[in-house]
């Protein structure tokens, strides 16, 4: 599980899983556009087909489209053929969505087992994970709680996890806003997970 890349310069990978969701990703990229930096969305299958739309856009703006799975399961509960269902029809949707195929996969819960593992290394997807976990925006613990935690866990070439889908996420994207906010003016490049990978 990668949650950090090691880099000399200043630049940081900001994600988003479960989405996409018609209310909170548009917000998402406004804040991104106005910082114009990049982000990451580990979507899922389901999500995406539902709102298509918001796929093309994310796409269109230039930001990466992780694998997130088809339905959101624990991959450690499920066959490996279950597994590879999940992991592939989100896979085609996205190239068929985003018109590339994604490139980088986080599981759900960021729950595996060695089976996983080998299912992923066969298929060549890193599997990212984050350093802010503490920040736990999936429980909305409070704009500043999300704020906080998640700037404790900013240095050169940090992975950060939030959701911009399931439920509401307003704190989220509060918190997002003063972190992208405050991260541009000390001088990050907010870049995606690929070009974070590219520069390790």
């Amino acid at each position: 599980m990668i949650n950090e890349i090691p880099t000399s310069q200043r630049a940081i990978a900001i994600t988003f899983d479960d989405g996409p969701n018609p209310v909170y990703t548009p917000q998402v990229l406004e804040i991104f556009s106005e910082a114009k930096g990049k982000a990451t969305f580990f979507m899922i299958g389901e999500q995406m087909r539902n709102h298509p739309e918001i796929v093309k856009q994310v796409a269109a703006e230039g930001h990466e489209i992780g694998n997130h799975t088809f339905t959101h399961p624990k991959l450690s509960q499920l066959s490996k053929a279950e597994c590879l269902t999940e992991i592939e029809q989100t896979e085609k949707l996205i190239e068929e969505l985003a018109g590339q195929k994604p490139v980088i996969f986080r599981p759900p819960y960021l729950d595996y087992n060695q089976e996983t593992v080998t299912l992923l290394q066969n298929k060549e997807y890193p599997m990212i994970g984050a350093l802010n976990l503490e920040a736990q925006d999936w429980e909305q613990p409070g704009v500043e709680h999300i704020f906080e935690k998640s700037r404790e866990a900013v240095k050169n070439g940090s992975i950060l996890i939030f959701h911009d889908g399931y439920g509401d996420r307003s704190q989220t994207i509060e918190a997002v806003r003063m972190l992208v906010s405050e991260l541009t003016l000390q001088g990050y490049k907010l870049v995606t997970v690929s070009e974070l990978l590219a520069r390790a």
